[in-house]
C-alpha cells in the first residue's frame, strides 16, 4: 500500500520529492550490451538472425516463411472476433482518426514585396514502422497501441506502414491484433518482436525493408534498441514507465481515486501513481479504498508493488500549491479532480494528457476518447508531446530570393561568413552580387 508521503509547502520541498522520483530511471547497463549484440546480429545476419531470435524466445518451431503475415492469416484472424467486438474497433479507431485529422499540417508560403517567397513544406516519410508488443505470451493483444500509433501515421499520408509483433508459442498473432490491422487497412505485417525487431526496421532485412521512423511502445529491450538507433532513423519518443498525477480536492470520491491510481499501477510494478491533496481526510479515506479494490484485482501483485514502492500521497496547503507540484512532476497522465477544473486549466504548464473533472478518468483517453495515449513519461512533458501527425511529417523549409535581394543584402551575409572565418560562403554571394553589378 502507499507508504510514501510527502508534504509540499514551498519549492525547498521539491528536491526530496524529485529525488525519490528519479530512482525509477536509472538506466541498465547491462541491457545496453545485449542490445548492441543483437542490433549488429540482425545488421549482419539479417533474416536469419530474425529466425534465430525468435526460436529461442518466441515461438520454437518458427520457420522463416512464417515472418510475413500471409492473407489467410488475416481472414483468419478477422474470423475469430465477434462482430461485436469489431464494431468497438471500428468505433474508436473512428474516434482517434477524427482528433488526429485536426493536426495535419499546410504546407505555406510568404510572398514578400521585395518578391523573395519563403515558405515550408510538410511531406510525409515514406515508410514507418510500427512496433506493437505481445502482451502477455500474446494472450492479452495491445489493440490501443496499434490504433494509436498507427492513426497519425495513415493521417499524416505515409505510404507505406510496416507492422512487427512477437508472435505467441504456436508462432501466430493475437485474431484482435489482425482484425485491428485489417480494419486499419494495414497488412504489411510481420512476426517478430523485442529488440530484434527494431534492428529489422532500422537496418532492413531480406524480408523487413527498412523504414524511416519507428513508433510504439515495449519493454526495456525495445526502449534501448529505439534509443540506440535514434539517429539513423527516427523514432517517436523513449517512453518510460507509465504515470498518474491526480489532483484532488474535497469534492472527489475516495473510491473514484482509488480506482484510478489502481488503473495506472496494474501496468507494471514501476508505474508512478501519486495523489495531490488539499484535504487531509481523503488519505485514509483512498487508502481503505485502495485496500479493499486491491484484494479483488487479477493484477493484485503488480499493482500491490507499485503502489508500494512508486505510488505516494502529497499534502499541500491549497490548489495553487498543488499546481505548482503538478508542474514540476510534469506527468504523463494529470487527472484535475476538482470542483471546478477548467478554473485553474491555464495554470497546468506539464502534462502529456489533463483528464479534467470527476468523470474523465484516465482509460477513457487510452482507449477511445480520440487523443493519443503514447505519451511522455518521466518528467518529460516539461518540453516534449504526445505522439501525433507530427511525428510522421518532415518540414523542408523553401527560400526563393532574387538579384535585387542579393545586391541589397549580399555584402551584410558576406561579412557574417566573414566573421565565421568562412571565405567560400563570403564570395558564393559576393559573386553574384558583382555579376549583377557588371551585367546591368
Amino acid at each position: 500500500m502507499i507508504k510514501n508521503q510527502f508534504q509540499f509547502k514551498d519549492q525547498k520541498d521539491w528536491p526530496r520529492i524529485k529525488n525519490w522520483l528519479q530512482k525509477r530511471s536509472r538506466p541498465d547497463v547491462n541491457v545496453d550490451q545485449q542490445v548492441r549484440e543483437i542490433l549488429d546480429n540482425v545488421e549482419e545476419k539479417g533474416d536469419a538472425a530474425l529466425i534465430e531470435y525468435t526460436r529461442r524466445f518466441d515461438a520454437p518451431d518458427f520457420a522463416p516463411e512464417n515472418l510475413k503475415v500471409n492473407n489467410k492469416e488475416i481472414e483468419k484472424g478477422l474470423a475469430e472476433v465477434p462482430e461485436s467486438d469489431l464494431a468497438i474497433i471500428r468505433e474508436a479507431s473512428e474516434r482517434i482518426r477524427a482528433f488526429h485529422e485536426k493536426q495535419k499540417q499546410k504546407s505555406w508560403y510568404d510572398l514578400a514585396e521585395d518578391g523573395t517567397i519563403l515558405g515550408q513544406i510538410y511531406t510525409p516519410v515514406e515508410r514507418a514502422g510500427l512496433y506493437v508488443p505481445g502482451g502477455m505470451g500474446g494472450e492479452t493483444p495491445l489493440i490501443s497501441s496499434l490504433l494509436m500509433n498507427a492513426i497519425p501515421a495513415i493521417v499524416a499520408g505515409v505510404k507505406e506502414i510496416i507492422l512487427v509483433s512477437p508472435p505467441r508459442k504456436d508462432g501466430s498473432l493475437n485474431p484482435y491484433i489482425l482484425a485491428t490491422a485489417h480494419i486499419l487497412g494495414l497488412n504489411k505485417i510481420y512476426k517478430i518482436g523485442s529488440a530484434w525487431a527494431i534492428a529489422a526496421l532500422a537496418f532492413g532485412t531480406q524480408s523487413v525493408p527498412a523504414v524511416d521512423v519507428i513508433a510504439g511502445p515495449g519493454n526495456i529491450y525495445v526502449t534501448t534498441a529505439k534509443r540506440l538507433v535514434a539517429g539513423l532513423v527516427g523514432i517517436d519518443m523513449i517512453a518510460g514507465p507509465s504515470e498518474v498525477t491526480i489532483l484532488a480536492d474535497d469534492s472527489a470520491r475516495p473510491d473514484f481515486l482509488a480506482a484510478d491510481l489502481l488503473s495506472q499501477a496494474e501496468h507494471d510494478p514501476l508505474a508512478a501513481c501519486i495523489l495531490v491533496t488539499s484535504c487531509q481526510e481523503l488519505i485514509p479515506e483512498v487508502t481503505s479504498a485502495l485496500k479493499e479494490q486491491l484484494s479483488t484485482l487479477p493484477r493484485n501483485e503488480i499493482a500491490g508493488t507499485s503502489l508500494k514502492d512508486w505510488g505516494a500521497f502529497i499534502l499541500v496547503d491549497d490548489i495553487k500549491k498543488g499546481l505548482e507540484v503538478v508542474n514540476l512532476i510534469a506527468p504523463e497522465h494529470f487527472e484535475l479532480c476538482i470542483r471546478d477544473p477548467w478554473s485553474v486549466l491555464g495554470q497546468v504548464k506539464n502534462a502529456g494528457a489533463i483528464f479534467m473533472g470527476h468523470f474523465s478518468p484516465e482509460p477513457v483517453g487510452d482507449y477511445f476518447a480520440g487523443p493519443n495515449h503514447v505519451l511522455p513519461t518521466m518528467s518529460t512533458a516539461r518540453f516534449s508531446s504526445a505522439l501525433s501527425v507530427d511525428t510522421f511529417y518532415k518540414k523542408s523549409s523553401v527560400i526563393y530570393t532574387n538579384e535585387k535581394y542579393i545586391q541589397q543584402h549580399g555584402s551584410k551575409i558576406a561579412r557574417l561568413a566573414r566573421l565565421e572565418g568562412l571565405e567560400a560562403h563570403a564570395r558564393s554571394v559576393l559573386i553574384r552580387q558583382q555579376h549583377t553589378t557588371t551585367h546591368h
